[in-house]
């Protein structure tokens, strides 16, 4: 193994999340573990993992701004492309909308709103599942939905129960937080970034292990190439998810919204540190060995390979483009409103201001992609 290099970490006795991995890293014969298992720990360890830690990370209080915290624009989108999709189903057919990964339950709640507004019927027969690992964001969930016909499930009783029709599934940001590899072209090839402790030093180190066998077989799939030195993410973990939709789902539409590109762009020479980044009280950074288990940690979706997934897994009109280009589709222009009013906390003028930022803003418009891909099974008539 080869040392790459060093990073200041949070005290061992004032982070108990650090001891935990420092633990594990001393018990395995090379005293390392992957990137992935420990970013694995920093997010979802079930008492002291970011995501399931009881604190805000949504908002102006949390860590990160998303689509939800912006108006209620993704939301109504979101409910009039369910309108849409549920106009194929007799007027009596129930229907199920699921949200994968659902935060606060912020973006569930407007998207329902939305068809109660404007179409009452169709919202009487809808049912809502949220999959949610995370107690503290269930309980935030029930708060935000408490009006409405609601259904909490975990991964596994979701996979128990299918197949699944008649079902409109989304995600938001949810590929781009699930654990990645991380490889390096180092001078003899490809290998796997790995964590150990130093104990002289009180840091975290990173080494360089071989490929691991899911690594590898990616890898070569999709035709990784970097160059010497460079250093790139991958996510094996959301190639699998998207293909068990395919397994679950037998008929319905999926709205996947993340921060990513294509495979061209995430592994261009120009991106030799890779595309990982953290996010702690609206700071970015590209160190995740701080504040171990108290910041967000997430890299860009490689929306070719989700894609390919997709088509074999058996959806049909996989259509990959940016949010700008989905709201656009989705007839945004069309809510924007003339607005004299001078007061600029308007409904108007907030809602105005709304569309403009998730249509201008570089962050949310282009680098934010949406993909949409659908299911369709036999039916009647």
């Amino acid at each position: 193994m080869t040392d790459r290099r060093n990073f200041q970490t949070t005290g061992r006795d004032e982070n108990a999340l650090l001891q935990e991995v420092i633990s594990l890293i001393n018990a395995q014969p090379d005293r390392s573990i992957i990137f992935r298992d420990y970013m694995e720990l920093c997010l979802y360890h079930p008492e002291h993992g970011y995501y399931m830690q009881e604190r805000r990370k949504i908002g102006k209080e949390g860590d990160f701004y998303t689509s939800s915290s912006i108006g209620t624009v993704m939301g109504d989108m979101l409910g009039d492309m369910y309108i849409r999709w549920a106009a194929d189903y007799a007027d009596q057919e129930p229907l199920t909308l699921v949200e994968w990964g659902g935060g606060d339950g912020t973006l569930a709640r407007h998207l329902l709103e939305r068809v109660q507004l404007k179409q009452p019927s169709l919202y009487m027969r809808t049912e809502l599942i949220m999959i949610e690992q995370s107690a503290y964001h269930r309980r935030l969930q029930r708060d935000q939905l408490a009006e409405h016909r609601v259904r909490w499930m975990d991964e596994r009783e979701w996979h128990d129960l299918a197949p699944w029709r008649r079902v409109y599934l989304w995600a938001n940001e949810l590929l781009d937080a699930l654990p990645v590899h991380r490889v390096m072209m180092a001078e003899h090839g490809l290998r796997e970034i790995a964590v150990t402790w130093d104990e002289s030093s009180g840091q975290l180190k990173e080494v360089l292990r071989p490929l691991s066998a899911d690594v590898q077989s990616y890898v070569d799939r999709h035709g990784i190439r970097l160059a010497e030195g460079q250093i790139t993410e991958v996510n094996v973990a959301a190639e699998r998810w998207i293909r068990q939709l395919g397994e679950h789902i037998a008929d319905g539409h999926v709205t996947l919204i993340d921060y990513g590109d294509e495979a061209a762009e995430i592994y261009a020479p120009h991106r030799m540190l890779g595309t990982l980044m953290c996010y702690r009280s609206h700071l970015a950074s590209t160190d995740p060995y701080v504040h171990v288990g108290e910041q967000d940690i997430t890299a860009h979706v490689d929306f070719t390979a989700c894609r390919r997934a997709a088509e074999e897994a058996g959806f049909e009109d996989v259509r990959l483009e940016t949010q700008a280009a989905y709201l656009l589709r989705g007839g945004v222009l069309d809510w924007l409103q003339d607005n004299y009013d001078p007061d600029p906390f308007s409904p108007a003028a907030r809602r105005n201001r709304s569309i403009r930022q998730l249509l201008v803003s570089d962050q949310m418009s282009e680098l934010f992609k949406v993909m949409t891909a659908v299911k369709r099974e036999q039916r009647d008539g």
